[in-house]
């Protein structure tokens, strides 16, 4: 006899396990089904973003500043250090660590919110008179309800599948087990410039090749173009409108061949390669056409606005659907969802979801960019305020970057922030909510900001908008 519930979740990542909880707190009898293990076969609950995404990568980034830090800065601080090393193996532990501590709160959550949690992997069997037939690791389970949040799988170059061993995906590229003299990374997007940024900071000579003419092209052109300039300084190579051609290993590393943006052509000889060429839906095992769920040309299930798919009673959300693939997204739909299968009106404000690059500087961003109004033919005005102008920012020691602002001309909403600087991950949160109440830049400008922190740029940067800044 199979265990039988109300609403049933497959996948355990930010999305899945959110909306497992939430539909728990409503009142519904909630299962959620997992497959990720960790090193000894157990469960490792928190999908891609956990275990081999959004933490573990912060974890690296976290350590290798550390370390560029300490080699490069702690002397005008007055702190000598003597011989300097990394031990990359400790460093690996304590990110696996990290994960780890992840996986195991949300297990805790389960627990404390009633969720049956079952490890294996969930798919559909069939459907018999709107109940739900599924297949939960060795069991199975019906449910009236289903949210599929399987998440996203990292997208392989043609003629070089991911290896893991010199040809890496996000997942490889956590666990490089010492720094590589030379890396190639391909994108140079979120994830490239992430990983490529903390072995380079370890001491690896990076090289990124990006097919795109323009660097970060959904970003600010503002703030992409001063983070090209910081990257470089930086050491970070990146070369833009490439053409990748052969890929090939051997005993030394891999080979990448690739025509330049003039049409000249190259051999990247690298000791690793990590592939960043973006992510597609997850949709494998979950056996689809058992039930006619309904998935679009890229693979991904087809939605609404609601998260609705083409079935009665069958959710999907997060990465295996449209729109931006960001764990906070997934997070948000889930919610949602379980509020909506009670009955409720779960909202999500696809307009106003930030996003976040956590290289050195951060990059950070919500709403429009100026090159949206731009070809939207929207009036704005737009203020900016560099942090070489903040004192915390000084006290610091990482003035690079400023806020940027971007307002409607004739009512002063804001349309989008933007930022390029120190903790910009922190600080976009105070524009995020301004946005959500629909607040003008005047808003943001009359109100107090604790003095000295990085948040006072916001304000000037607000206060710019009309041409009043007090610092600058």
């Amino acid at each position: 006899m199979s265990k039988q519930f109300d609403v049933v979740v497959i996948g355990g990542g930010p999305g899945g396990y959110v909306a497992a909880i939430r539909a728990a707190q409503l009142g519904f009898n909630t299962a959620c089904i997992d497959e990720w293990k960790n090193e000894k076969g157990g469960p490792a609950p928190g999908g891609t973003c956990t275990n081999v995404g959004c933490i573990p990568s912060k974890a690296l980034l976290q350590s290798s500043e550390h370390y560029e830090h300490a080699s490069k800065h702690f002397a005008e601080h007055g702190i000598s250090t003597g011989s300097l090393s990394i031990d990359v193996a400790t460093m690996l532990g304590r990110k696996d660590a990290v994960v780890k501590q992840n996986n195991d709160g949300i297990l805790y959550l389960f627990k404390k919110n009633k969720v049956t949690f079952f490890h294996g992997r969930g798919s559909f069997i069939a459907a018999k008179d709107g109940v739900y037939e599924l297949k939960a690791g060795e069991e199975s389970v019906t449910a009236k309800h289903v949210i599929v949040a399987t998440g996203s799988n990292a997208r392989q170059l043609p003629g070089a599948p991911f290896d893991e061993v010199d040809i890496l995906s996000n997942d490889g590229a956590l666990r490089i087990p010492t720094t590589p003299k030379k890396l190639g990374v391909i994108g140079s997007g979120v994830i490239g410039l992430e990983l490529g940024s903390v072995w380079r900071r370890l001491g690896a000579e990076v090289v990124v090749l990006e097919a795109m003419p323009a660097f970060l092209p959904t970003v600010d052109e503002s703030v992409a173009k001063e983070a090209a300039k910081l990257f470089k300084k930086q050491g970070l190579n990146i070369e833009l409108g490439v053409k990748i051609g052969e890929v090939k290993t051997d005993k030394n590393g891999v080979i990448v061949a690739y025509t330049d943006a003039k049409g000249n052509e190259h051999h990247l000889a690298v000791d690793k390669l990590i592939v960043s060429i973006g992510r597609v839906a997850n949709t494998i095992g979950l056996n689809p056409e058992a039930v006619g769920l309904k998935l679009d040309e890229r693979g991904a299930i087809v939605v609404d606005h609601d998260c609705k798919t083409n079935l009665p009673n069958v959710w999907a959300v997060g990465d295996v659907v449209r729109g931006p693939m960001l764990a906070h997204k997934a997070e948000e739909e889930g919610v949602a969802v379980a509020e909506r299968i009670a009955g409720q009106h779960g909202h999500v404000d696809f307009d106003i979801i930030p996003s976040v690059i956590y290289t050195s500087p951060e990059i950070a961003q919500v709403g429009k960019t100026e090159q949206q109004l731009k070809a939207e033919g929207r009036a704005y005005k737009s203020g900016q305020f560099p942090f070489l102008a903040n004192g915390r920012a000084r006290a610091l020691g990482d003035t690079s970057g400023f806020v940027k602002f971007l307002a409607d001309a004739t009512t002063d909403e804001i349309l989008g922030v933007h930022i390029i600087g120190p903790f910009a991950s922190e600080l976009i949160s105070e524009a995020t909510v301004a946005m959500a109440f629909k607040a003008s830049a005047e808003d943001i400008a009359r109100i107090c900001h604790a003095h000295p922190s990085l948040s006072e740029s916001t304000k000037e940067a607000a206060l710019a908008v009309d041409k009043r800044t007090l610092n600058f």
